[in-house]
């Protein structure tokens, strides 16, 4: 009779020490469902409050506050990030099916715990910090938890954005279908949106910690409740607000552009048959496009899988329609420098001469180039038939065309906002993206036109995307997607931009909200730090 007992309550314990991990693991999916395809981004004004909770509330350990936060971390990017897994399978490259699965999954679990260690990290520095300050539940405290709570995790997300893999941002949850709170990233970029989520989360999550029982139990402080509900909709106003403000399209600074979706399957694209299907349908698309009258044409990364040199230029079918039609043609090809090759797109002049050329900045890393190559090349190598060093363009190209300065982002830069704020503050007038997107599942062009949508707004930009096999698009500096194609089609589009001079708050002084929110944070944290030292003397007194 004893030992049923005594296992009956061991295991009661076991699970009540597991309820909280179990708690923020399902509120880190919650989140995951925020972002595109899914887009339930109501969900990321709520999906925190668990964690701030636990995080505030329990008396627990530094290492289990770095488990708590590594749980949801998990939750969320896991989840936002499972297109990953679309590379899978790659034996079309030559590797081996379960070699192929094995790399998938190494690379989604590796991925996820990036991002989900940021978490940890977070709730981990956070709960200290909360057990620095003053235990006393006042509005005061309060206003310091969510002032501190939401400056050290726009700090972390601004010093994990400056490494190779970025692209989860809690801010992208919101896109491409809030636009009246995107706007905000035209303030201090996207980690305003961010710093937005974090403070409504920690303002609900403050109205249940600072809840009275003693006479009558309720569940939340209508108090902070207000506060968290005033927070959300003064922000959409300001939002909102920006959002309306009308666009300026004077006829002098229109551009007629033509979108190829070229649609070559990776499977074939860089071997003779893709080569062959990508200069035909090119070539064909360039023609019709030039035919009816547009300024330019661009086509997605590597559209054409070659070396735009002297020599291949002048002996393929694509290049001499340019010379025949003179129509500017923005072309995605591999660039060289000495023996090694860049991801590029080169504006191609009327008359066939190579005027600008724009080198991809942030490569993907195992997909374009080999970390710690020395170490790891050999190996790659071997499971691979592609060569894995494309070397990287300079962060501070220009890339000037007939029509003025153009921001250029291919592919993976989508997601890196002060790569298209810099080249704004340099004289950009619209946005190209190029992308091939072909190898991940359809959750991964979603997500990249939900960034593309937010470098959009940050930048007051038109923007013209050009994918292998979709989605392109036409956004407007407000956001609003004109047109999107389908997936894994061939398709045409033609479409009127306008080239903008304007400069946003964030465009001309870049990310200024965190730094001040530190300095915020620090203050209010030394003051009471200081208020309960003076408290302890007197009482000493």
């Amino acid at each position: 009779m004893t030992k049923p007992k005594f296992l009956k309550l061991n295991l009661k314990k076991r699970l009540s020490q597991q309820h909280p991990l179990i708690i923020v693991l399902a509120s880190g999916v919650l989140m995951g469902l925020a972002p595109a395809p899914l887009s339930f981004w109501v969900l990321a004004w709520v999906a925190l409050v668990p964690l701030w909770i636990l995080t505030v509330k329990l008396k627990s350990s530094f290492k289990a506050l770095l488990l708590q936060g590594l749980v949801w971390g998990a939750g969320y990017h896991g989840l936002a990030l499972f297109w990953i897994t679309g590379i899978h399978p790659m034996t079309w490259m030559g590797v081996n099916w379960w070699v192929s699965l094995a790399i998938a999954l190494f690379c989604w679990v590796f991925i996820t715990l990036w991002g989900a260690v940021l978490v940890a990290l977070w709730a981990g520095i956070f709960g200290l910090v909360c057990r620095s300050l003053s235990q006393t539940s006042n509005l005061k405290i309060a206003f310091s938890r969510v002032l501190i709570g939401t400056t050290l995790w726009c700090s972390l997300e601004s010093f994990w954005s400056q490494g190779p893999l970025w692209w989860s941002s809690l801010s992208y949850t919101q896109s491409p279908f809030n636009l009246s709170l995107l706007h905000l990233g035209q303030i201090s970029g996207p980690l305003t949106v961010t710093a937005a989520i974090i403070a409504v989360n920690a303002w609900i999550a403050e109205a249940w910690i600072n809840r009275k029982t003693v006479t009558r139990p309720i569940y939340f402080n209508h108090k902070y409740l207000c506060i968290a509900a005033g927070t959300i909709i003064t922000l959409h106003l300001i939002g909102f607000t920006l959002y309306n403000h009308p666009l300026a399209q004077p006829p002098e600074s229109a551009l007629r552009v033509g979108i190829i979706q070229g649609n070559i399957p990776n499977e074939v694209k860089l071997y003779e048959e893709g080569w062959q299907r990508a200069l035909k349908n090119y070539t064909k698309g360039y023609q019709i496009l030039a035919n009816q009258g547009v300024d330019a044409v661009l086509t997605p990364e590597v559209a054409l899988p070659l070396q735009w040199t002297e020599r291949n230029r002048v002996q393929n079918t694509f290049y001499q329609t340019i010379l025949k039609e003179k129509v500017v043609a923005w072309v995605g090809a591999f660039g060289t420098e000495g023996e090694r090759l860049t991801n590029s797109l080169f504006t191609v002049a009327a008359n066939g001469q190579t005027l600008s050329e724009y080198r991809k900045v942030k490569l993907v890393p195992l997909g374009e180039y080999i970390p710690f190559e020395q170490w790891l090349g050999k190996f790659m190598n071997r499971l691979s038939p592609l060569k894995t060093n494309l070397i990287a363009g300079q962060s501070n190209q220009t890339f000037d065309t007939p029509f003025g300065r153009v921001i250029v982002g291919i592919c993976y830069e989508s997601a890196f906002a002060e790569h298209f704020r810099a080249q704004a503050a340099t004289g950009g007038q619209f946005i190209l993206t190029a992308s091939n997107n072909a190898h991940y599942s359809p959750a991964m062009p979603a997500q990249h036109h939900a960034q593309d949508v937010m470098r959009a707004i940050e930048s007051d930009r038109w923007t013209v995307r050009a994918t292998n096999t979709g989605y392109s698009g036409i956004v407007d500096p407000h956001g609003r997607t004109l047109w999107r194609s389908n997936l894994n089609t061939y398709e045409l589009h033609i479409d009127t931009i306008y080239r903008r001079s304007t400069q946003t708050l964030y465009v001309r002084w870049g990310d200024w909200l965190t730094p001040l929110l530190a300095v915020a944070g620090l203050i209010a944290w030394l003051l009471d730090c200081f208020k309960r030292n003076r408290n302890l003397l007197s009482h000493k007194a």
